[in-house]
C-alpha cells in the first residue's frame, strides 16, 4: 500500500485464471495500475500470479464511492472488456471492508 490508512478502508480482491500468451496483458496491467494510482481514494495494490496463470490482485480504496468511480472509468472499462475477450478464462471480484490490520515484521 502507498500509505497505511486509518481503518476501516476497502479491499477489492480480483482472483483470476489467465489465458495462454501475453496478448498485450502486461502492458495494459501496468497502465491500469498507473491509472488507478491517480484516482481519488486509491490507497495501493498488491498481487501475485503463479506459473499456471492463477492470480490474485488486491487493490485498496478509501471508500465504496472511490471503488465505484474506478469501475466507471472508461479506460478501465475498456481493459475489463479486453480481459473478458482475451486475457481471462475466469475471474471473481470481492469487495471487502478492512476493519483491522496488523503485521509481524
Amino acid at each position: 500500500m502507498t500509505s497505511k490508512p486509518n481503518e476501516p478502508y476497502y479491499a477489492v480482491i480480483f482472483s483470476s485464471q489467465r489465458t495462454d500468451g501475453d496478448n498485450g496483458y502486461d502492458r495494459m496491467s501496468e497502465a491500469m495500475e498507473k491509472l488507478a494510482s491517480e484516482q481519488p481514494g486509491f490507497l495501493g495494490v498488491e498481487g501475485v500470479r503463479n506459473a499456471e496463470g492463477a492470480g490474485i490482485t488486491i487493490s485498496y480504496w478509501e471508500s465504496l464511492e472511490a471503488i465505484h468511480n474506478w469501475k466507471q472509468n472508461q479506460a478501465h472499462k475498456a481493459a475489463q472488456e479486453k480481459g473478458r475477450q482475451a486475457w481471462y478464462r475466469d475471474y471473481k471480484v470481492k469487495v471487502c471492508m478492512v476493519e483491522r490490520e496488523y503485521a509481524f515484521e
